[in-house]
């Protein structure tokens, strides 16, 4: 029975790590030929070039190592500035919660990684109807902002 169960884990794990993001409503994916640490430090770089910062970090790659257990590189980075985080606060107070929006960086089984995010205008979306309007004029500089940060990422 033990031997079933650690195979079972085994083809679960499998199956997670040959996942990759793909396009879904409000999404924007992008594969890249760029390795994971060279995606990640070209997306800090148009974060920065753009007039935003780098707010959070989280990936459970590390950890996972430190526990024995080898996954692919994914890190979700959480992106913002002061401008837009008052105009949201503004325009609703509960749709906050939203910022700071977020990059997805995935490893994909070849070596290459991939840069996904929601587009601000879905995440904010299911506030506009009990928003101030300048929220979802907010939502949509900010597409534009996250495409200009996402192609640079992600050029070649």
């Amino acid at each position: 029975m033990r031997g079933v169960i650690i195979g079972i884990l085994f083809l679960l794990g499998t199956q997670a790590a040959a996942q990759s993001v793909t396009a879904r409503d409000g999404w924007v994916v992008m594969p890249t030929d760029k390795g994971f640490d060279t995606l990640l430090d070209e997306l800090k770089t148009a974060v920065r070039a753009n007039g935003f910062g780098v707010v959070t970090q989280a990936g459970p790659t590390g950890a996972a190592r430190n526990r024995g257990i080898a996954i692919p590189n994914n890190r979700v980075v959480g992106v913002f500035n002061n401008v837009y985080a008052v105009r949201i606060l503004e325009a609703s107070v509960p749709a906050m919660i939203e910022a700071p929006i977020r990059f997805y960086l995935t490893e994909d089984n070849d070596g290459t990684a991939t840069l996904s995010y929601k587009t601000p205008s879905h995440v904010f979306a299911p506030y506009a109807l009990d928003a101030d309007a300048d929220l979802m004029v907010a939502a949509a500089e900010l597409d534009a902002v996250f495409s200009i940060i996402a192609n640079a990422a992600a050029a070649r």
